[in-house]
Parts: C-alpha cells; structure tokens; sequence
C-alpha cells in the first residue's frame, strides 16, 4: 500500500453503534497509520440513545486509542450537519468524510492518491447500495432528477455523501452563511479541480431512513441552493399580470360593444381580474419569505455538541520533540565542546 506524507483527518458519522463502534476504529486507525504520516480520527455521535458516548469515553481514555476526537450531538441532525461538525473542526491537510455503514474506508488509499496528485475534491460512489422501500426509491430518483434540472448536477452521482477534500475547499465553504447545508453541493460546483470514482462494496448494514425527513431536506436544499423557485415565481407572476391585463381589455371591449351588460359587472370584473391574483402571489412570496425568516431565528443553532473527548496519548505531539545544541563550560585545559541534548518539546 502507498505511503503519503500528509496529515488526514477522517470524519465517521454513527449513530447507535456502540456494539462495533471499537472495532470500527481500530480497523480505521490500524489503516491510517500504515496510509499516512499524520491522522486524527474524528466522531460524530449523532445523538446516539446506546452506549455509544461510554463506548467513545473510554476510546479516550489513557489506554484508549489515539488521535481520536469525539462530538456528542444533544439532538439528531441530519447527515450534512453531522458531517460539518467534524469538517469545521478538522485540522488535517486533507479530509475524508465517510459513513463507516454505507462507505468502505479501503477505498480511502485510491481516494487520497488522487488528492496528492492534484484534485481537491474526490467523490467516491459505491455501486451497491442500501435496500430502501419503493416509496422512499421513488421519492429520492425524482428529486434528484428535479435537482439536476434546476442546479445542473445530479447530487447522488456526481456529489456522493463518501468524500475527500482539501483544506482549501472546506476554507471556501466556510465563507458562506449556512455551510452545513451548502456543504452538500458546494464542492461539486465550486470550481475545484475534482474527479469521481466508483468501487464496489457490500453496505454493513441497512440504514433506515425517514421518508418525510427526507422531503423536508430535500426542500430546503432546493431552496437555499438555486434561485429557480423563485425565478418560477417571477414567471408566474408576470404571466398573470399579462393575463389580467387581457381579460380586462376583453371586458373593456365587452361593456363598448355588448348592449346587454348587466349594470356594474364592467366595472367589478375589471376590480376582480386586477387585484385578486396578483395579490395572491404576493401574499405567497412573503408569506415563503416570512415563514424562512422565522424557522432561522426561532430554531436556535444547527447542532450542539454535548460532550467532547480528546485521546490522551496524540502521535503527532510525541513527534514534536527538538534537539538544542549545549555548550558545556570550559577551563584554560579544555577545549570548547558542543553537545547535544534532547528537550521534548
């Protein structure tokens, strides 16, 4: 396997997995340490209700393993925001992001020699992926596609969930007001230099996930990501304007050429026809603008981290040793000697 002279952080996002939780990150630290000259492995708990948070103390603990870090979420957030806790708190010069269930952290090697050669951003997309229900498949295929539509990129293909970026690009997504959701897109559309890959390896487990939930993301990533909606509305708005402008020429031209009008409809339709759906659209613009306005000031922060451990033994501290040169005393019959001696730093 290839050796890399570069510092990786790695993401793992679990929840309630406290049964394999120890195994997976000894496999991940057995990897790295024969893949890299520098790791930290870092832990999302997503609001695990095991023992995964016990099972991470003692990881942490004097003889547990090192370079890991842990973030214990207070409350269930879904996979960007989880993934972004460790993003913004990595360190390394590259960061893989990988949902030790779904994704094979094998893959990382052929991923990461890509990176030293130049791409900033690797997507990797596994070939098989986890049983879901119809409804579930059906609702994900036509949001993708509605996606790839409005954005130009289809998210599941060409922007993966398994990724590894450089510092510089997770820098870049820092710079926008809400990265965690944005961090989904923003590598694949950003300009980087990027490149996707495919593999093939057996999910470890099935992941359930909540239809609804999904919708809801679904939305606000629409939202917050493209301004087509709100170009649609624009469409929808001029084309009522012209359409109400037509029937109120066709009224006008009613009450010049009908003798039989009943007395006020002239004027009452012109009233109706120029206020009623013209109104309506405005009332739904700003009732969308208000109802955004209100969800980001009343729901509080994205996540909150309840809990965070540190290993106590970190390889890349042990390595921050120096060496002093010391020069000894002299007499009139000794000659001046320099020594060295070791000082940890």
């Amino acid at each position: 396997m290839a050796f890399f002279p570069v510092f990786l952080s790695v993401v793992l996002v679990v929840r309630n997995q406290a049964t394999q939780l120890e195994k997976t990150l000894k496999d991940a630290e057995a990897g790295l340490a024969e893949l890299v000259s520098d790791y930290e492995l870092i832990i999302v708990d997503n609001a695990s209700n095991d023992d995964s948070v016990a099972v991470l103390k003692a990881l942490t603990g004097e003889r547990g393993l090192a370079n890991l870090q842990a973030y214990a979420l207070t409350k269930e957030v879904d996979a960007d925001t989880a993934s972004w806790v460790g993003l913004e708190n990595a360190l390394g010069d590259f960061i893989a992001v990988i949902d030790p269930l779904a994704d094979d952290i094998h893959f990382l090697p052929e991923m990461l020699d890509k990176a030293v050669h130049g791409a900033e951003v690797v997507f990797a997309t596994n070939a098989q992926k986890s049983p879901q229900s119809l409804s579930y498949r059906a609702a994900h295929a036509v949001f993708y596609s509605l996606y790839k539509s409005l954005n130009g990129i289809h998210l599941d293909k060409e922007a993966p969930q398994y990724r590894l970026l450089s510092k510089r690009v997770v820098n870049f997504i820092l710079q926008h007001p809400r990265p965690a959701m944005t961090y989904r897109h923003l590598p694949a559309t950003g300009g980087f230099a990027r490149i996707n890959l495919d593999y093939s390896a057996t999910p470890k487990m099935a992941q359930p996930r909540h239809l609804w939930d999904s919708v809801d993301r679904g939305m606000r990533l629409l939202v917050s990501t493209t301004r087509v909606p709100m170009r649609l509305v624009t469409m929808l708005s001029l084309f009522g304007a012209g359409a109400n402008l037509l029937y109120s020429f066709y009224v006008v031209a009613v009450g010049l050429f009908k003798s039989d009008v009943a007395p006020g409809w002239v004027s009452l339709s012109l009233q109706q026809s120029g206020m009623f759906f013209l109104i309506s659209l405005v009332l739904l613009v700003l009732g969308e603008y208000i109802v955004n306005m209100v969800s980001l000031s009343n729901q509080g922060p994205l996540y909150h981290v309840g809990q965070e451990f540190t290993s106590a033994r970190m390889t890349r501290h042990e390595k921050l040793n120096i060496e002093e040169p010391l020069i000894k005393p002299t007499g009139p019959d000794r000659p001046v000697g320099v020594s060295l001696e070791r000082v940890a730093g």
